[in-house]
């Protein structure tokens, strides 16, 4: 394919950003401008001669706009193949002029929807003749350049200095974009229809719409590619709107537990200092404390070998003591929604540690449906948003929990809906003592997050291990009671769990001889 010199540009944009430099570098080599609207505008208010699509199609633009580029004389330039002498022949019989570079973007449909116009104006900022135009465009690419983004002007301009038109190899990445754009658009208006206006939850025919933020060095292991990607349009903002004050990329890795460590924090919003840490995507030590430091030293005391090289977010601005603790042991990534100057300092010594600065916490109730990969389909769901309090606890045992218990009860089952299945959390006075994660059974799991507890105390000298006196938090009921002995035999005097099994009677009655007090929430957090 041979590079294109062009003789006719089409603009019709609604984002004016870079428009008159483009249009100005296009006047100035030779090319006709043609142009609608707003966009033939700005182009005059800015000096450039440019030609109306109604002196082009000889039709005005009627219908409020809604009809100007569905003709013939537009899209004949714009699909015809330039060596076909068919084509040529049609062309010349009904003065058809080629149009060899097309500039496009699209009506602002995600923004408006964002900003919550009514259903009238959304509706009007459904792009019908944008979208045609770039089809055509990208299907005639052999001859036809189609810039849909802005971004996308300065190397236009670029290939017309240094090659005199625009080369193939250009046209067809341009060309790829473009459709990659329409699919996209589509897929929001699609979306909007189905979940905004018809209020389905679960449509027939789903497309997504997703950006490329960048690659990944790999993913879960080196020998696999990896990106990220980014929903178009508005989305709740997290880890890759957060700001990177330094350290090396992140990972796919980094990504996935970094994210784990900022949704608990999330459940922590507005809350007192509270620190969260991370390792493979579970939960290694959660606490609160009167500061964020003493919040750090009671997290870190659960499990500090599991927290080596994990990730750490908390819900409050970092401070100098904190950072200065916090680098004391080696960790991968930092998650906070802001960092005083002494905080920055300390960690700029430890220049391979990423810190990341999101200036907020994501909702933890939010709506939203995340989606799994098996072959040959795609599993799909509500985001786990379900939240119990104090007055949708059911007490079932003949003791009730004290005052105390219940706080250490909810801590820990907020916790523990964080950790993967099956899941028990131990916690006294806002700290997790033990944390028994991903076991095949729970009386496992149990006596995991125990022995983290044991081993704790003895590390760090405590006359007892701060599973005694604890609340112990299970993500599903207790099938059998072997869990909840192992718990009380750790020292656990309450236990909160969903219940709903048909041995719930067994449980309750070795909770009642165990003297342990336990609570009932009717709802379950499973997390594969």
């Amino acid at each position: 394919m041979t590079t294109v010199t062009p003789v006719r540009a089409l603009l019709s944009v609604s984002d004016k950003t870079g428009l008159v430099d483009l249009g100005t570098a296009l006047s100035a080599r030779g090319v006709e401008l043609v142009s609608t609207g707003g966009t033939a505008k700005a182009l005059r208010e800015a000096g450039l001669a440019v030609k109306d699509i109604s002196e082009l199609t000889g039709f005005p633009e009627m219908m409020d706009g809604r009809v100007k580029t569905l003709h013939p004389k537009v899209h004949g330039g714009l699909l015809a193949v330039r060596d076909n002498p068919e084509h040529a022949a049609s062309m010349a019989e009904h003065a058809i002029g080629p149009i060899d570079i097309v500039v496009v973007n699209l009506y602002p449909f995600e923004a408006t929807v964002a900003k919550g116009a009514e259903r009238d104006e959304v509706i009007e900022n459904i792009d019908i003749g944008g979208p045609s135009m770039v089809r055509s465009a990208a299907k005639n690419h052999a001859f036809v350049a189609i810039v849909t983004d802005p971004a996308d002007y300065a190397e236009l301009i670029g290939e017309l200095e240094s090659n005199g038109g625009t080369t193939y190899d250009f046209r067809r990445r341009l060309a790829a974009k473009a459709y990659a754009t329409t699919a996209a658009y589509d897929a929001a208006i699609s979306q909007w229809f189905a979940g905004v206006d018809l209020g389905e939850k679960f449509a027939p025919l789903v497309s997504m719409s997703r950006v490329l933020a960048g690659s990944l060095r790999y993913g879960e292991n080196p020998h696999q590619d990896a990106a990220l990607y980014v929903p178009r349009g508005p989305h709740v903002a997290g880890l890759p709107q957060a700001e990177q004050v330094q350290g090396k990329e992140l990972s796919y890795n980094n990504y996935n537990d970094a994210n784990a460590a900022l949704e608990l924090c999330a459940e922590f919003r507005g809350q007192k200092p509270s620190v969260v840490i991370v390792k493979h995507a579970n939960p290694c030590g959660v606490a609160q404390g009167e500061s964020l430091l003493e919040a750090w030293q009671g997290a870190l005391q659960c499990d500090d070998v599991s927290a080596f090289g994990g990730i750490v977010a908390v819900n409050t601005p970092l401070d100098g003591a904190t950072a200065e603790a916090i680098t004391q042991i080696f960790t991968e990534v930092v998650v906070a929604p802001g960092a005083d100057e002494e905080a920055r300092a300390i960690f700029a010594k430890k220049k391979n540690l990423r810190l990341l600065l999101t200036q907020g916490l994501p909702d933890p109730r939010r709506a939203g449906q995340v989606m799994a990969q098996i072959a040959g389909g795609i599993l799909v769901q509500d985001r786990d948003n379900g939240a119990i309090g104090f007055d949708d606890l059911k007490v079932v045992t003949k003791r009730a929990p004290t005052d105390r218990e219940l706080a250490d009860c909810l801590f820990a089952w907020t916790v523990a809906r964080h950790v993967k299945s099956n899941a028990i959390v131990y916690a006294r006075d806002g700290i997790t003592a033990g944390i028994g994660a991903g076991q095949m059974n729970r009386r496992d799991s149990s006596r995991i997050a125990a022995m983290k507890a044991a081993e704790a105390a003895a590390k760090f000298g405590w006359a007892e291990s701060r599973a005694v006196g604890s609340a112990v938090a299970s993500d599903a009921f207790f099938p059998f009671a072997d869990g909840l002995l192992a718990a009380a035999e750790a020292g656990a005097t309450a236990v909160i769990q969903p219940g709903g099994s048909i041995r719930d009677e067994d449980v309750i009655k070795a909770a009642d001889e165990a003297g342990l007090a336990m609570v009932f929430t009717g709802m379950r957090h499973f997390r594969h």
